[in-house]
């Protein structure tokens, strides 16, 4: 068990600040645009050693229609009845706005404990109006805090210990002091894979089967989840770009762990021009390469396009499971032709990989959403196989045998001897007396050989050839 603390407050306050603070990991992007953060979501973290779990939330704005605004403080609403204590923020800068003053008089009715924290307080003499102002809302004494320099960051820790369960006070079940404690200034240094080392999920949660839901804007990423979810997790509507981080929610299906993302939609290069949008793609990018199954939502009604195509290609060269999801195949009039161009144009352009597996769906209308996730579970089961070795070389002599490699300088390149040296895709190495002689016609022959004698369809195969010895000889 652990306390979920939801971090609250009006846009542009600094919460995906904090809650990247507390999380240690860069996770939610950030920007000094309001309203960046639209849907809310969670991170595991520690605080003095004890496990808490903490959310991240959309800026609250007083909006009661059908607008994005409106939309994202019903997502704030859903993320609060998670939580067992809320962090109210308010910018110390700006003061007390009417805004706050209207979501804290809220607050107080929803029965569960509050801390306010007065953020951006890097100048006490500049923000201590700001503090005192914090003390009108009635919300108990205000801490002052810099979220992007980790000022303040202990005082607001001790007043969350004070929500803990009595058990936590007996046995912290992690040493605060221990080798994988990272500072904050590390964390900021953190670029590149380095950062993607740190979202690794911890070794208890990965047996989860991890999905990335990608796409162009608009194909219904945000849907499908809701639809496998049976519940409004993430904001959807008819607005292209919903979606700006990538959001992780924990599910199962059929007694199988799993972990589903959404993520922001796959623009062409050339049409990526705003800094939030280009965060997002990044975000999307690390969600892909973290994932063992990605499902490519494509518009059926739009068709399948190079965009698709140039998405389908990274997923492939990234080496994940790939699954195509036509979506809206409800509002397709041509159903038998549309399905047979996208068939059409998969198998031109990535003949390396035959069969891969496709499914027409409507996440609006929930169809084929369990047939979607058994062709996950499927995809998942090959990506995983493994081949012991000595059927491997049975095949190799047969293959060998029946189409032998290109003499050099009239000589046999003689095949001595392959293994598999991993799964998630597997990869197999080849040792051969003239690696460099074997031209890629003959790589693809050996690859789709293994596809079809092994039943590896659809997954994406790595072949590696090298020269050395037969360790058997």
């Amino acid at each position: 068990m652990s306390l979920t603390i939801a971090i609250v407050g009006r846009p542009n306050v600094g919460k995906s600040t904090l809650f990247n603070r507390i999380a240690r990991k860069k996770l939610a992007i950030i920007d000094d645009t309001p309203g960046v953060t639209r849907d809310w979501r969670t991170s595991p973290a520690e605080i003095a050693g004890y496990p808490v779990t903490i959310i991240d939330t959309a800026g609250l704005e007083e909006r009661f229609d059908e607008s994005i605004e409106s939309r994202m403080r019903k997502s704030t609403e859903q993320a609060l009845a998670q939580a067992d204590v809320i962090v109210f923020m308010i910018d110390g800068r700006a003061g007390v706005t009417p805004l706050d003053d209207h979501f804290a008089d809220w607050l107080r009715r929803q029965n569960k404990p509050a801390i306010l924290v007065v953020n951006k307080c890097e100048n006490e003499k500049a923000t201590m109006a700001g503090v005192a102002e914090a003390h009108a809302l009635g919300l108990g004494e205000p801490i002052p805090i810099s979220a992007e320099h980790s000022d303040g960051l202990g005082e607001l820790y001790t007043a969350l210990m004070e929500q803990f369960p009595e058990h936590f006070e007996e046995t912290p079940e992690h040493d605060p002091d221990q080798k994988n404690f990272i500072p904050d200034a590390e964390i900021d240094a953190l670029e590149g894979t380095e950062r993607d080392i740190l979202e690794e999920l911890p070794e208890e949660e990965e047996k989860s089967i991890k999905i990335a839901i990608v796409g162009r804007p608009n194909a219904g990423k945000s849907t499908l989840l809701n639809a496998l979810l049976h519940d409004e997790r993430v904001m959807t509507g008819p607005e292209a770009g919903l979606t700006r981080d990538a959001i992780a929610v924990d599910w199962s299906y059929q007694d199988r762990r799993i972990r589903l993302v959404d993520t922001a939609g796959l623009r062409r290069k050339t049409k990526v021009q705003n800094k939030i949008e280009r965060m997002a793609v990044e975000d999307t990018m690390r969600a892909i390469r973290l994932a063992h199954i990605v499902i490519l939502m494509i518009d059926s009604v739009n068709g399948f396009d190079k965009q698709d195509l140039q998405i389908a290609a990274h997923i492939i060269e990234e080496g994940r499971g790939l699954i195509l999801a036509c979506n809206k195949w409800d509002a397709v009039s041509k159903k038998d032709e549309t399905r047979q161009a996208v068939l059409d144009r998969l198998e031109k352009s990535f003949s390396q990989i035959h069969g891969l597996p496709m499914l027409t769906l409507s996440a609006l209308n929930g169809q084929n959403t369990t047939k979607l996730m058994d062709m996950v579970l499927e995809t998942y089961d090959l990506w995983n196989a493994r081949v012991r070795t000595a059927k491997l070389n049975q095949w190799l002599g047969w293959m060998e045998s029946k189409h032998p490699p290109p003499l050099v300088e009239g000589k046999p390149n003689r095949l001595r001897y392959i293994t598999q040296i991993k799964a998630r895709p597997p990869t197999f190495v080849l040792w051969c007396g003239r690696p460099k002689a074997i031209p890629d016609s003959y790589r693809r022959y050996l690859i789709n050989g293994l596809r079809e004698s092994f039943e590896m369809e659809g997954v994406p195969i790595r072949l590696l050839i090298r020269t050395s010895k037969n360790p058997y000889v």
